[in-house]
């Protein structure tokens, strides 16, 4: 049976996709938005094989705590350097819905492949009903970067999302509209005053716990909204340092093995930003899977979560 709009039944899901690099290198189209994303010193080559290592460790670590993870490669001929981060221009859902987003660096929006998902829904056996496809909003300039823009709580049906260069508003209620969610929207800067550019480096939210940065969000009201909501949906709170958003520990992402077991994928730099305490709270909800990203998170701006797409469509 179908999900009902905005309320899916499951928060997390033991299927994923993952893109393994072809070109990897500090993007200059997004440099200026994400102050996570640093220029690279090494030869581009250097770069793109310590990208390759990380991202396959990662994926093995993830399918030996049983995870399913389907591979793609990115396509060389497109020079795409962030094809690695293909949660931002797709997403999926449990009513077999796929969903493509409109995106704000121009050599980004050539990882939109809806047909490479075709492909591998029909090797894997999952089923697209329906392809909702957002990206003519880039005409108007109204950006909302898939789910780096959006965090979701599927089952209390609320879409968490930072306002930034990444994620306008008017596009945020647009999606929300579409898919049935509740937004939630608010403000957050990094220590230097900057907008933080998507929401999923700041916060992640599994089935039981919520991790959150909150003294990056500035509003008291806001932040007070934030606390409420996860209250409201019976999450314990995680709250993180700043310096540990700058490590990526909000980059967190949770998931399970085939028999539902919690897990959460994190970065070594994430997990090591972590105070003991901190660690067996969030044991308590998830099983980590600690996974080694520091070329990626450093060079990309973009970490663990950043890589994972996550699969809700149901078997064909």
């Amino acid at each position: 049976m179908n999900a009902p709009r905005g309320l899916e039944p499951r928060q997390t899901t033991s299927r994923v996709l993952m893109v393994r690099p072809a070109t990897f290198y500090a993007n200059p189209e997004t440099l200026a938005s994400n102050a996570f994303q640093h220029a690279d010193a090494s030869a581009p080559e250097v770069s793109l094989a310590a990208a390759r290592a990380e991202f396959d460790a990662m994926v093995q670590l993830l399918s030996d705590a049983g995870v399913r993870v389907a591979v793609a490669d990115a396509e060389a001929s497109a020079d795409t350097p962030d094809a690695l981060f293909p949660n931002n221009w797709f997403s999926t859902h449990a009513d077999g819905r796929l969903v493509l987003y409109p995106m704000a660096a121009a050599n980004r929006r050539r990882e939109r492949r809806p047909q490479l998902i075709a492909a591998l829904a029909a090797q894997h056996g999952w089923r697209i009903a329906r392809s909702t496809d957002l990206s003519a909003l880039e005409e108007r300039g109204l950006i909302v970067e898939g789910t780096g823009s959006l965090v979701l709580d599927r089952v209390a049906g609320i879409a968490y999302a930072i306002l930034s260069p990444r994620t306008h508003r008017e596009a945020l209620d647009l999606v929300c509209r579409e898919l049935g969610y509740t937004p939630l929207a608010f403000h957050a800067h990094d220590r230097a005053g900057r907008a933080v550019y998507h929401t999923n480096v700041l916060m992640s939210v599994g089935p039981t716990l919520a991790l959150l940065g909150s003294a990056l969000v500035s509003d008291a009201t806001e932040r007070k909204a934030l606390h409420a909501s996860f209250e409201r949906a019976g999450k314990a709170l995680l709250d993180l340092s700043a310096a540990q958003i700058d490590a990526f520990a909000g980059n967190a992402l949770f998931l399970e093995d085939d028999a539902g077991v919690p897990l959460v994928a994190i970065s070594r730099r994430a997990w090591l930003s972590l105070a003991p305490s901190q660690r067996v709270l969030l044991e308590r909800h998830a099983a980590p899977v600690v996974c080694p990203a520091d070329t990626i998170e450093h060079v990309g701006g973009g970490g663990v979560r950043c890589m994972i797409a996550e699969i809700f469509l149901p078997p064909a």
